[in-house]
């Protein structure tokens, strides 16, 4: 026995030099609490993710549940109010626009002929119910013809007026917008052919939903150039057409009537932003923010489908999870020295709604907020996957807190072409551009590998339910954000930006 000791030794020895070499798991958490995590993570996913919540899409029964929910399970982590209104404890109201186009009718004519233009080549859009304009001789509405431009040279001088203009993709939406600033009463656009037309159809005719806030009194029109040309006369549009490639044209009067009208099914409606924090010890030493959305698309399976429900169970019940644990961790640890606020926004998926509200109307200063947190489709890896960093080279400083936390982690950034192709696509981008440093950290992001079989099947799909959620890499996750915000949420450790400017 004696002599087989150091026999003994000798291997134990060599064992633990072999495990030496072996990559640690990510960050220290014993096995039994990945699994407890991995409970309540599924929980909150498969209460979100349910048939019952319809697919979140806002507006809904199912969506006013799911954030009924969720500010019953930030009452049950810990949370406070983050509303800083007495009124409201959890809710910050995002008044939103629904609309979707109904009927239309374009008429033009010149002297007594009128011509009603068919739908196969016209189109009329208008935000509103109902929306008319006339113009034309007689009318005290001038019809003019601004080519490529913008009608930018007239000044106040298109007030009121209708505007014809030439399509020129890429640019189209951006003059057509300068043009309703000048008050211009309705907009008319020229489109080569009744393809382009159908493009025109593709885009406008989808349901739309905006913010109250951000809404325009449009009229915009579409017609075919053969259409436009059978009235006003196929020798002037060939000269029209020729002088607006050229720089001599200014823009001009017609001697052209028209009439348009549309109308559109129209809901005003309130969704929730729903916001919870902690308040850290050290008041007025700035703020950490984490955020995810808790909306999806509710039915948008095909319409003979079994299954039409889009539950969005990666996408992104599991980002609303994550926060909640996240809370739930950060509030049963030492006290952090900066406030941590807990965001879960509405109407991310028609256009990142929900947090450019937050922007416009923010229940804390927008400059206090050291750094925040997006978390969007986190639960699509497997463990030891690499992090996609979407979000790198906003700001130096917190490029190099996520960068030392993923090398302490044992972990590796993946694909950054990858991630960054997905910069102005999540919830973050709204934050940067208000000049929040602000940085998305998944798996999901870090390979093509991961992401793309996810997109191809499950993106966006009645498939994106509980039963296929990935948690090994949301995990490793979970824990690489803990890591940052009790680093981040320390002013000692983490000092405020130095501020710039007056």
């Amino acid at each position: 026995m004696i002599r087989r000791v150091p026999s003994l030794l000798a291997a134990l020895l060599a064992s633990l030099m072999l495990a030496a070499c072996v990559r640690a798991p990510v960050e220290s958490m014993p096995l039994v609490d990945r699994d407890e995590a991995a409970l309540r993570l599924t929980a909150d996913i498969n209460v979100l993710a349910s048939d019952e919540k319809a697919g979140r899409q806002p507006g809904t029964a199912g969506a006013r549940a799911s954030f009924a929910n969720i500010e019953k399970r930030m009452g049950e982590v810990g949370l406070v109010s983050g509303t800083n209104d007495p009124g409201s404890y959890w809710r910050l109201p995002v008044d939103l626009v629904s609309t979707e186009p109904q009927s239309a009718q374009l008429i033009l004519g010149q002297g007594r002929r009128r011509v009603v233009v068919p739908d196969s080549d016209a189109a009329v859009y208008t935000p509103r119910r109902r929306a008319l304009a006339i113009g034309g001789p007689g009318t005290g509405v001038p019809v003019v013809f601004v080519g490529y431009g913008d009608g930018s040279v007239l000044g106040d001088a298109l007030a009121g007026a209708v505007a014809v203009m030439l399509a020129d993709p890429g640019r189209d939406g951006a003059r057509r917008d300068a043009l309703f600033r000048q008050r211009t009463t309705a907009v008319l656009t020229v489109v080569p052919d009744a393809e382009a037309l159908a493009r025109v159809r593709a885009q406008e005719e989808r349901p739309r939903l905006q913010l109250a806030s951000e809404e325009q009194d449009t009229l915009a029109a579409y017609i075919t150039d053969n259409a436009f040309a059978n009235v006003i006369g196929a020798r002037r549009w060939q000269g029209l057409k020729a002088e607006a490639g050229t720089d001599a044209l200014a823009p001009l009067e017609l001697n052209l009537s028209v009439s348009l009208e549309a109308t559109s099914d129209r809901r005003e409606f309130t969704s929730q932003n729903i916001i919870g924090m902690i308040p850290g010890s050290q008041p007025g030493s700035g703020a950490v923010l984490v955020l995810a959305h808790w909306d999806h698309l509710g039915e948008c399976g095909p319409p003979d489908a079994l299954d039409r429900i889009c539950n969005g169970a990666a996408d992104n019940a599991s980002g609303i999870a994550m926060m909640l644990e996240l809370a739930r961790r950060l509030k049963a640890g030492p006290a952090l020295g900066r406030d941590t606020y807990f965001l879960a926004t509405t109407a991310e998926e028609p256009g990142l709604l929900g947090i450019r509200s937050f922007v416009k109307s923010p229940p804390l200063p927008l400059e206090s907020i050291v750094a925040a947190f997006n978390l969007d489709m986190m639960a699509v890896a497997p463990a030891g996957s690499p992090v996609g960093f979407i979000g790198r080279g906003i700001d130096p400083q917190l490029d190099a807190a996520v960068l030392a936390a993923v090398t302490r982690s044992k972990r590796e950034i993946g694909d950054q072409g990858l991630a960054d192709s997905f910069l102005q696509r999540q919830d973050g981008w709204a934050l940067v551009q208000a000049g929040v440093p602000a940085v998305l950290l998944s798996s999901t992001y870090g390979s093509r590998s991961i992401l793309d079989p996810f997109i191809a099947a499950r993106y966006h799909q009645p498939d994106d339910e509980a039963d296929g959620i990935e948690l090994g890499g949301a995990i490793d996750d979970l824990l690489l954000h803990e890591a940052l915000i009790r680093q981040i949420g320390d002013p000692a450790k983490y000092p405020a930006p130095a501020k710039t400017g007056p």
